[in-house]
C-alpha cells in the first residue's frame, strides 16, 4: 500500500479515546506516553496492543523549518517509506509538525485476546482507576500505527501552539 492510501487510512480510522491532559513543555523534552489499540490483521477478533512513549526533544540546535525528525518510528522497515519522503509528503498536504525530534520508543507489544471494542474499555477503566492523565489512549489500523501516532501528536502540537506563542513572548519581555 503506497503512503497516500496509508494516510487516508489512519485519517478515516484513527479515533483518539483519551488524549494527554497537558500540554507539550515549550521550553523542554516532554514525554508522551501512549496506548495503541488496533484489530489484529493476523488473529481476527484479536487487538494488537502498543505501549509506549514519544520524547519530543527540545532541540539543541535550529533545525531548517518544517522538517521534524521522527525517529524509531520504523518507517523505512515497516512501511517502506524513507524519512525525506515522509517528510515530502506532510510538507506537500501542508502538514506541520514543530521542526523538533520525535523519539518513538515502543515498551511493549501484546496481544488482547478480545476485540477492539472491550479491549478499548478495558484500557480506559484502567487509565482512569491509575487516574493517569498523561497517557493517550488511541485506536488506529495496525498496519499502519505510525501514521495514527502522528495523527495523535499533530493534534497535540496544535492544542499547544497557542500556550506556547504566550510562553515564548513571556520569556522575551522577561529577557528585555
Amino acid at each position: 500500500m503506497d503512503i497516500e492510501k496509508l494516510w487516508a487510512k489512519a485519517q478515516e480510522k484513527t479515533e483518539i479515546i483519551r488524549g494527554r491532559a497537558k500540554g507539550l513543555s515549550t521550553f523542554h523534552s516532554t514525554s508522551v506516553p501512549y496506548i495503541f489499540l488496533g484489530a489484529s490483521v493476523v488473529n481476527e477478533g484479536n487487538t494488537v496492543v502498543r505501549k509506549g512513549k514519544i520524547l519530543v526533544e527540545k532541540p539543541f540546535l535550529f533545525l531548517p523549518e518544517n522538517m521534524p525528525q521522527f525517529e524509531g518510528f520504523d518507517f523505512e522497515e515497516d512501511l517502506k517509506i524513507e524519512q525525506g519522503a515522509l517528510q515530502v509528503f506532510f510538507m506537500m498536504r501542508g502538514i506541520r509538525f514543530p521542526s523538533m525530534k520525535y523519539n518513538n520508543t515502543m515498551m511493549t507489544l501484546d496481544l488482547d485476546e478480545v476485540s477492539l471494542a472491550k479491549s478499548a474499555q478495558k484500557h480506559k477503566k484502567q487509565l482512569e482507576k491509575r487516574e493517569n492523565v498523561n497517557t493517550a489512549l488511541i485506536l488506529g489500523p495496525e498496519d499502519c500505527w505510525q501514521l495514527s501516532i502522528l495523527i495523535y501528536m499533530a493534534s497535540l502540537v496544535g492544542r499547544c501552539a497557542k500556550n506556547d506563542i504566550i510562553n515564548i513572548m513571556d520569556k522575551f519581555q522577561g529577557d528585555s
